[in-house]
């Protein structure tokens, strides 16, 4: 298992290089520089500012610094924001982007139990027909559109019932975490329920289920103790991407909702070509997806015990 872990992380280690690599040239190769914004700029501050953040050096120069930073943390300083640098940003912001994420992963995995359960167990009924088209029609519809539509509906309630149920933006209490968090949840959570559902079928009729009958345990036990567990396997392995997903995808969400989390950064500093932003969030956000695949990787072999890394 060390062996697999280590493989992993090395695995790991060449993934958020080619990440590093392939952003720092292709911010390098778009149309126009982080400079070209700045108003009545003359030849020599702009020349100043240039060998400030190392632009007048040759291409190749410019990544082996950026490397040679990367490997010491240091993402250096945002071409945009005045004396801020990438770090601070990270460190400031990502923590609400987390915050978002885990409430919103929270709201997807414990619906996408509950609705593929009951989907599964009311199988060509007319619960499962309601519950997969709902799932469709979530998976269908863009998180803008979805976002838009919720805002609509609770500034609706808002000036039906004369007070605010929930506010629509903004951020600072928990019920400003309620809407954007179902809003983010939404369309992992219905794409777990459809695979809960698929698993919760597949195994139904295993012979271990048909040994627990047999045995004389009750169905609250068979469901929980052996069915559930074993379900949960498929949801599992792609819990590792939904999690980084969820908690650094967020980007529109937090834009519509004004939450001041690293997405809402990461978008102003496309816009703006602010390339030290761009690469040191890209870089972050890679490193964390592989982070978080290797953590479900593990938690795959504890929940299962049969499954052991062969050589």
């Amino acid at each position: 298992m060390w062996r697999y872990i280590l493989r992993r992380l090395l695995s790991g280690v060449v993934t958020i290089w080619f990440i590093a690599t392939a952003t720092f040239f292709a911010m390098h190769f778009v149309p126009g520089d982080p400079l070209s914004s700045e108003r009545a700029m003359s030849p020599e501050i702009r020349k100043n500012l240039q060998i400030k953040y190392g632009l007048d050096q040759p291409l190749a120069h410019q990544y082996i610094l950026f490397l040679r930073n990367m490997l010491h943390g240091d993402f250096g300083i945002s071409f945009t924001q005045q004396n801020r640098r990438v770090n601070d940003i990270i460190r400031e912001h990502f923590p609400v982007s987390a915050l978002l994420g885990i409430v919103s992963l929270i709201i997807a995995t414990v619906g996408a139990v509950l609705w593929g359960a009951v989907s599964a167990h009311y199988r060509r009924r007319w619960p499962d027909s309601a519950i997969m088209l709902l799932v469709i029609v979530a998976v269908s519809l863009p998180g803008f559109v979805t976002a838009a539509l919720v805002q609509w509906l609770v500034l609706a309630l808002n000036r039906q019932w004369g007070f605010t149920v929930l506010p629509v933006a903004g951020w600072g209490t928990w019920k400003h975490l309620l809407l954007p968090a179902w809003v983010l949840g939404l369309s992992t959570m219905a794409y777990m329920t459809r695979l809960m559902r698929a698993s919760l079928l597949e195994v139904a009729h295993a012979d271990y289920l048909r040994t627990a009958r047999a045995k004389g345990l009750s169905a609250h036990r068979i469901f929980f103790r052996h069915q559930l567990r074993n379900a949960l396997l498929p949801v599992i392995t792609v819990l590792g991407p939904a999690i980084a997903a969820i908690t650094t995808g967020g980007f529109v969400v937090e834009l519509m909702f004004a939450i001041p989390g690293l997405g809402r950064y990461f978008v102003e500093a496309v816009q703006q070509l602010d390339y030290t932003v761009i690469m040191g969030t890209t870089v972050f956000y890679g490193a964390f997806l592989v982070l978080m695949v290797l953590l479900v990787d593990i938690i795959y072999g504890v929940v299962d015990p049969r499954i052991r890394v062969a050589r």
